[in-house]
């Protein structure tokens, strides 16, 4: 088996960077800066041209995701440009040649950086099945019950060069009826919130918009509360994401602006039009610049053998093509 590089996400109890708390938070230049329209104007306008329509538009067939021809390289690029996102199609097999090819398409499209997340095998992949493990009951992955929008990782921070970039979600077994997933880009609700006012945004970037409260873990351990932004930008000038849409368990820094990008939020993942839908079948698969995504609740086999498996990897890395 190929060794990767497990990354521990630290769960810390303020974000990197937010000595004084600026409210000026959030890149001087470029689309994702507060006072730099044009750019933004521009992005927005390429950004909303090659919106998809539908999933088709984002689908890849892939004869061997371990070593994805360069057809198939360029098509789950253009997807990926598109909307953050490329649905991947290969041949269903069980969950050992399952776990084969989602490492081997994370290693073909450059994630080297995994979370060590504490039910991943050695390869770093979770499997979400129901589940009544230690350390997995309880949690709502490992049950039939829905799950609301989020991006992965969104309860660790400890800045933007360790958080969750991406992921690949892989169908093994779906469930006897239920459990579709529904997936906007993050690029969009930035789009959508900034035309509504461009506070909410600058709400959303600021270092403490968002608090996730201690969790206390089944053997006495604390996970500490962990505050950063919502939206947030790299090195590079790639906007990435952080958030759940949960009204438990969750703190928003308390200003009205914070308040209402929080409700519009919530209103944007209800009906959005570029929101996309789908019930992945065994085989089927997306890899995504860890987009906004929910999960419908499901009714599973009666024999556990038989219930709905999906693979999970997550990365600090995003997809690279070249």
């Amino acid at each position: 088996m190929a060794t990767i590089e497990v990354a521990r996400v630290v769960r810390t109890a303020l974000p990197r960077g937010a000595a004084g708390f600026e409210d000026d938070a959030g890149p001087e230049a470029g689309p994702f800066a507060a006072a730099d329209d044009a750019a933004y104007r521009r992005w927005r306008a390429e950004k909303l041209a090659r919106l998809p329509r539908s999933l088709d538009a984002l689908t890849v067939d892939l004869a061997d995701p371990a070593a994805p021809t360069a057809t198939e390289r360029a098509a789950l690029a253009t997807a990926i440009a598109r909307s953050g996102m490329a649905v991947y199609r290969t041949a269903a097999g069980d969950e050992a040649a399952a776990r084969r090819a989602v490492a081997g398409l994370a290693r073909a499209v450059g994630l080297r950086r995994f979370e060590a997340h504490r039910s991943a095998g050695d390869d770093g992949i979770v499997a979400i099945r129901v589940s009544g493990a230690a350390r997995q009951a309880g949690f709502i992955p490992y049950s039939t019950r829905p799950i609301g929008w989020h991006t992965d990782g969104y309860y660790a921070w400890d800045g933007v060069e360790r958080a969750i970039r991406s992921m690949v979600l892989h169908c093994v077994r779906p469930a006897r009826e239920g459990g579709e997933t529904a997936l906007l880009d993050p690029e969009i609700a930035y789009i959508r919130l900034r035309d509504r006012d461009p506070a909410l945004i600058t709400a959303l970037m600021h270092p403490t918009a968002m608090t996730i409260p201690p969790c206390e873990e089944e053997d006495g351990s604390v996970r500490a509360a962990t505050i950063g932004p919502v939206f947030f930008v790299d090195a590079e000038g790639r906007l990435g994401m952080r958030y759940t849409a949960r009204k438990r368990h969750v703190h928003w820094r308390e200003d009205p602006a914070t308040r209402a990008a929080a409700a519009a939020l919530i209103e944007i993942t209800t009906d959005d039009p570029a929101i996309l839908r789908t019930r992945l079948e065994p085989g089927v698969g997306v890899l995504c610049n860890n987009v906004l995504h929910d999960r419908a609740g499901f009714a599973d086999a009666d024999d556990p053998a038989e219930g709905r498996l999906l693979l999970r990897l997550r990365s600090l890395d995003l997809p690279t093509f070249a």
